[in-house]
């Protein structure tokens, strides 16, 4: 049977694809902003930007590879990896 147009509208994985279509216009706003004149917030503007998109890589991890519903360590392993990858990429943004 194929689902309706309102029940697809009313599961977990549209809401968060909505939520992550937000965040990518966000990061583009911010990108834009950034790029035309925010000069004293360049650098707070960029660390932003890479938070959201770890935040995304996170919300996908979840909720597209289903690692909800994975065992706790898997998850904990995914999270701290997340988190990792995160400091180290903003230090390095940070320090260049």
């Amino acid at each position: 049977m194929i689902p309706t147009l309102t029940a697809l509208a009313r599961t977990k994985a549209t809401a968060v694809w909505l939520v992550l279509v937000s965040a990518t216009v966000l990061s583009w706003w911010l990108g834009f902003e950034s790029a035309h004149g925010a000069d004293a917030y360049r650098e707070l503007i960029g660390v932003v930007i890479l938070l959201v998109a770890f935040i995304k890589v996170r919300f996908i991890g979840m909720y597209f590879m289903e690692l909800r519903d994975a065992p706790l360590p898997l998850r904990g392993l995914f999270d701290g990896y997340c988190l990792i990858v995160c400091a180290a990429v903003v230090g390095m943004y940070l320090w260049a």
